[in-house]
């Protein structure tokens, strides 16, 4: 057996933290003798670096209790939900410190190359299937596959991009009114009209999680182009198929509807 200051020194923890994790009931010495000392047993060791293992990536400590109840073959989904989650924790930070980066320069004088070029263009009418729905972000990719599954039902074709309508008069990541829409070929039951528009736009390209940096670019235009308002709901319109494109390479259009004053 292993006094719990064996115990610390040989894995690097220290008696507080094991003290906390016997709290927690993640890692419970084998015995506590009547003067209070507590005793592991060497093959406790094990538990202990898997602990530390999940905590260093990231997950707390009242989600890795019941992690550890779990096989290799159960704890695998955990690991691989939490790799994406770090990946895109580390495209934000990448297109945070770029945007950082280019602040920077513009401020010491130095002139850069914009990101986003944002145009001008002249949206066509167009023939639109649509559902719309009030609903949290979490939702949109479901809201996408009922679209899709509506309008093969209906026997329409998809003749353009799909896209997303943000008609909330504010943004909440919880609940707003948004409208997925596909471009198709032939009218029929639920098809309508999406009037021509004038549009201030910019693609965005690489993953959705950064999308935000394209709504920021159009408003940064938007304040030095006063002539202009907007006068409809802004738009995501999806140019490749996320399932089958690598993130960074996903092409995004950003569009909001403007009247010139």
């Amino acid at each position: 057996m292993l006094t719990i200051g064996d115990f610390s020194r040989l894995s690097r923890v220290t008696p507080r933290m094991l003290r906390h994790y016997d709290a927690l009931g993640l890692l419970r010495p084998e015995t506590v003798g009547e003067n209070g000392y507590r005793y592991y047993r060497q093959d406790q060791l094990a538990e202990l670096v898997r602990i530390q293992w999940l905590k260093n990536y990231g997950f707390s400590l009242n989600e890795i209790k019941p992690l550890l109840a779990l096989n290799n073959a159960q704890l695998l989904p955990c690991l691989q939900q939490r790799r994406l989650a770090l990946y895109q924790k580390l495209n934000r930070q990448q297109a945070l410190i770029h945007q950082l980066e280019a602040d920077i320069l513009r401020m010491e004088g130095i002139k850069v190359t914009d990101t986003y070029q944002i145009v001008l263009l002249e949206e066509p009418e167009q023939r639109v299937f649509s559902v719309r729905e009030t609903i949290g972000v979490q939702q949109y990719h479901e809201l996408f596959n009922r679209l899709r599954r509506e309008a093969e039902a209906a026997g329409l074709l998809q003749a353009g991009p799909i896209q997303m309508l943000y008609h909330s008069p504010n943004f909440d990541y919880e609940r707003s009114d948004v409208e997925a829409q596909m471009v198709v070929a032939q009218d029929g039951p639920g098809v309508k009209v999406k009037p021509a528009c004038t549009c201030a736009a910019v693609q965005h390209r690489g993953s959705y999680e950064n999308l935000h940096l394209a709504y920021e670019a159009l408003c940064a235009w938007l304040a030095e182009h006063t002539e202009y308002q907007v006068c409809g709901p802004a738009m995501d319109r999806y140019l490749n198929d996320p399932h089958h494109t690598p993130p960074e390479q996903l092409e995004t259009g950003v569009l909001f509807p403007v009247k010139r004053l």
